[in-house]
């Protein structure tokens, strides 16, 4: 059997592979930034991530991560453990996939609602159709002659 051992690549840049492709392995690039809005430009200028993982005690920082970037799931001070939750929806936003998996929202997302719409033996809307009769012709009148009535002016 083969084991890969965890690996950190420290000072990791836009353009090495690890961060070009989905890791699917034990592998943690670390990027380092200077101010907490250089971090939610750089999340903002790649594709939408799966996971979101923010490392803070800081709540006002936790929430300004949360409400200034999008991602699939995230978690706070773990890694990874969102997806482990089955309570909770798990799923990717824009390039990493649409819809969630997991309990309820999986249940949904994998299910075809079939709506049923059956109209009755007396449709209404039949006498509005062509060949244009009476009842519109008449409803047409009345409209144009009430015209200047419900007329609204913008000036």
């Amino acid at each position: 059997m083969r084991k890969f051992a965890p690996h950190i690549v420290i000072s990791a840049t836009d353009e090495m592979d690890i961060l070009q492709r989905e890791i699917l392995g034990p592998l943690l690039p670390i990027k380092t930034y200077r101010s907490k809005e250089e971090v939610v430009d750089c999340v903002a200028s790649h594709p939408r991530p799966i996971a979101l993982n923010i490392y803070s005690n800081d709540k006002p920082l936790q929430n300004y991560y949360l409400y200034m970037t999008m991602s699939g799931g995230v978690t706070v001070n773990d890694g990874l453990l969102h997806a482990g939750l089955h309570s909770l929806p798990f799923g990717g936003i824009g390039n990493s996939g649409m819809g969630h998996y997991h309990g309820y929202a999986g249940f949904t997302t994998f299910s075809k609602m079939r709506p049923v719409f059956c109209q009755g033996p007396i449709r209404a809307l039949d006498k509005m159709m062509p060949p244009y009769e009476v009842l519109p012709t008449k409803l047409m009148n009345f409209m144009i002659k009430r015209k200047s009535r419900f007329a609204v002016s913008y000036e």
